[in-house]
């Protein structure tokens, strides 16, 4: 589906996530307020706008209301959480993506600001040097404060219980669903009859309570361990 989505600050974050989102498909609107930074050059295919994203006007004449989703993505979490409540609450856009600059501010990015996902770069980066470095344990990636969800990762190790089984022998709890299955380069969408390998990176969707639950059963005693 083609979504029309909406990307406030047109920095190299911004830039960055209007290219690949256009490269699959997507109509892309970028809104910047510093004329210096107004490059359509760099992502031409690109709609450029030079507007303040934290101005209801100017919202309303780049027609904002008409997106699917917006991304906040300037280098101030100031301006990030206004434009997060007022794509929210003005314009009901159906999803709205955060940047979070300073970690210690990510406890502002919630729905109480308009905020469905809130990306915080050092919690990613975080997560990315966990990922590489642990085996056996459960690793969480984002967090989706609308739902109150995580996006967690779990790499088995060979004692685990559910290796050389079949994806459908795995008892998960409920609030929770294997949503990819990473094996070398390859991402693969799991299927019930996708037998787990040692080494797989298993990529859940789940709630904080089951968090506990779901490395429990997937790694049995190798939690332990």
């Amino acid at each position: 589906m083609t979504m029309r989505i909406a990307i406030a600050g047109a920095g190299n974050v911004g830039r960055s996530i209007a290219q690949e989102l256009i490269e699959n498909g997507h109509q892309v609107m970028l809104i910047e307020r510093q004329p210096k930074m107004l490059r359509p050059e760099r992502v031409p295919d690109a709609d450029w706008v030079l507007a303040d994203a934290c101005e209801l006007a100017s919202l309303e004449e780049a027609d904002v209301a008409g997106c699917e989703v917006v991304v906040a993505a300037t280098g101030d979490d100031k301006v990030n959480l206004v434009v997060s409540l007022l794509a929210k609450t003005e314009f009901a856009v159906g999803r709205v993506v955060a940047r979070v600059n300073r970690a210690e501010n990510e406890w502002l990015f919630t729905d109480q600001w308009g905020v469905d996902v809130a990306v915080s770069k050092p919690r990613v980066m975080a997560a990315l040097v966990e990922e590489a470095v642990t085996v056996g344990d459960l690793v969480r990636l984002m967090t989706f404060r609308q739902g109150q969800a995580n996006l967690v990762e779990i790499t088995l190790p060979p004692a685990a219980p559910y290796v050389g089984h079949p994806v459908r022998s795995v008892p998960l709890p409920r609030d929770s669903a294997l949503v990819a299955i990473l094996r070398g380069k390859r991402v693969l969408t799991p299927s019930p009859d996708d037998p787990l390998e040692a080494g797989d990176e298993l990529v859940f969707v789940c709630t904080a309570e089951v968090e506990d639950e779901v490395r429990g059963v997937v790694l049995g005693g190798a939690a332990d361990r």
